[in-house]
């Protein structure tokens, strides 16, 4: 009898498990927060050589001013210092005066002849910092020189504040470089330019879109696919950049314009208009894990010139953070929660639902560790205007070498790239197309809806107009899958064009693969249910199966 008791009271507590459980899967799930991070960052030299009018003392109170609008609104944030400003009194006496736990100091990645010096080298630039890529950034350094360089920056650091640096911030940091800092002195986080072709000099092209990703050992540039190929410490996208606008900026040119948050461009970070829509987007648009940007700006360009930006962007950043809307972080505190919630680098989205003024043009860039995606819906179309793939397999051409000449280039792999393979009259893009009373047409359709239904997957909704149903895409970090959801299956296909003159790297198209060569690495993109029709042996169209297509990006997905 009491054997039966306990097989009945057993049962009636798993009984009121299983009810208890119900319930609480009927219960809303509460969103998963996705925080939006800012970092402001100001990185500080020394002198201008450039402009004659920009004296070391007019730098000098860009910084102070910068300092007096941050603590006007208790802004956190974070100054990087080249390394002759870090030997500056004024600027040590004005940073140890900072408040304590509000503000971060760390190194910025600019070589100026001090620095070479002291390091037992021989300065080879023009004026006491040379901006020229062989001369005032790492990549013009032996590996040796490199280590004797971030010795001496590192050595005097400690000399001054009595810690190392725990962030090192440039347009671009070689990755012996940044192993180094990272296993000798134990830094927590870096950051680059955002992607531009040809500004200043240089090119970073094709790489994890914003956001952050942790370089493989070969190529700071390049997200390694594995966590033992990857050096741990998280590269964060520098300068906010314009998700619709700056890709296209400076087609049938050798360079870019720069449409960022930059706060002395006047058309972007310097506009109220531009700098309230771009905010709106980030706070608003789905990231999957979390949205990212950087605001401040490098001295150089003088507290006349970024004022009027700098004081519209820093009261509503802490209007933002009072809302809660956003977290404002120093740039270590965003390292350190990067590395303790992801061990290789996350899939991450930045979603641009509504465009500023009367543009209808939406667009959303996907990430992963294995490629990135980029999609532009304008006048009720869609394409894809950028896809470029990542290997750890592909070293930098600097990982050995140094750069010989005063610009710098850094590449991933493309398979659409819409802004190289474009001329002004002949915009390149894998577009989304049907045939209507015989006729080859573009897909056309409403407001797309993206959400994020799981962790690493985002997934895209979009209306059709001119054939009935929904083209449904997902995304995950190895993979695109597209289907058409309707009552019929839809007659769609994707087709590739570009310009005439544009250099492809495709060297066969198959019927379920595409293979290319870039800087003297084979890769390939397949499909298991669709087809690669080549057009003129260079082109090609993708034919889905039954109204469905899945892609692989990632050269070790199998099917």
């Amino acid at each position: 009898m009491r054997y039966r008791k306990c097989i009945s009271t057993a049962l009636t507590v798993v009984a009121l498990f299983l009810n208890l459980t119900a319930l609480a899967a009927d219960k809303p799930v509460k969103p998963k927060y996705k925080p939006r991070i800012v970092n402001i960052v100001n990185f500080i030299r020394l002198l201008e050589p450039r402009e004659p009018a920009v004296t070391e003392d007019v730098l000098y109170q860009t910084v102070v001013k910068q300092v007096q609008i941050m603590n006007k609104y208790k802004l956190r944030g974070t100054f990087l210092l080249q390394y002759d400003a870090l030997m500056d009194a004024r600027y040590q006496k004005l940073l140890k005066a900072l408040p304590a736990g509000m503000f971060e100091i760390g190194g910025w990645w600019e070589i100026p002849q001090p620095m070479v010096e002291k390091a037992g080298l021989k300065w080879r630039g023009r004026y006491p910092w040379d901006w020229h890529a062989n001369i005032g950034f790492s990549t013009g350094y032996t590996a040796v020189e490199r280590e004797k360089l971030a010795d001496v920056y590192m050595r005097d650091f400690k000399n001054i504040f009595g810690y190392y640096p725990k962030t090192v911030g440039s347009w671009f940091i070689d990755e012996h470089t940044l192993n180094y800092l990272y296993k000798k002195y134990h830094i927590v986080a870096s950051s680059n330019c955002k992607d531009q072709y040809g500004t200043d000099g240089y090119t970073l092209w094709g790489g994890y879109w914003n956001q952050a990703y942790y370089p493989s050992k070969l190529n700071s540039y390049m997200p390694a696919q594995h966590a033992q190929n990857q050096i741990p410490v998280p590269i964060f996208r520098m300068l906010g950049s314009d998700p619709v606008r700056q890709y296209d900026a400076g087609f049938g040119t050798t360079w870019q314009g720069v449409i960022t948050l930059e706060p002395v461009y006047k058309d972007a970070g310097g506009s109220a208009e531009w700098v309230n829509w771009f905010f709106k987007q980030f706070v608003e648009g789905e990231p999957m894990e979390f949205a990212y940007t950087q605001a401040g700006q490098e001295n150089s360009f003088t507290w006349d010139a970024m004022s009027k930006g700098f004081e519209i962007q820093m009261p509503l950043i802490a209007k933002l953070r009072d809302q809660k809307k956003v977290k404002v972080e120093t740039l270590e505190e965003s390292g350190r929660w990067f590395k303790s919630r992801y061990k290789t680098t996350p899939a991450t989205s930045v979603t641009i639902n509504r465009d500023i003024g009367d543009s209808d043009r939406k667009t959303v860039w996907f990430n992963s560790r294995f490629y990135r995606a980029n999609l532009l819906w304008e006048n009720g179309t869609l394409r894809f205007r950028d896809i470029h793939l990542f290997s750890e397999k592909l070293p930098s051409d600097y990982l050995t070498k140094k750069v010989e000449t005063n610009v710098c280039s850094f590449y991933t792999l493309p398979f659409v790239d819409g802004y190289l393979w474009s001329t002004p009259e002949d915009i390149a893009g894998l577009r989304f197309k049907t045939v209507v009373d015989g006729k080859e047409v573009a897909l056309t359709g409403g407001d797309p809806v993206v959400t994020n239904p799981a962790a690493g997957k985002l997934r895209i909704s979009w209306p059709l107009q001119n054939i009935r149903g929904q083209l449904i895409m997902n995304f995950d970090e190895k993979q695109l899958t597209i289907t058409v959801a309707g009552k019929a299956v839809a007659n769609w296909f994707l087709d590739l064009n570009v310009a005439a003159k544009a250099e492809l790297p495709f060297n066969k198209i198959g019927n379920s693969a595409v293979s290319s060569r870039f800087k003297g690495l084979n890769y390939s993109v397949t499909t298991p249910n669709g087809n690669f029709v080549a057009e003129d042996g260079r082109l090609f169209r993708i034919k889905p199966s039954a109204g469905n297509l899945t892609i692989y990006f990632a050269s070790e997905a199998k099917w």
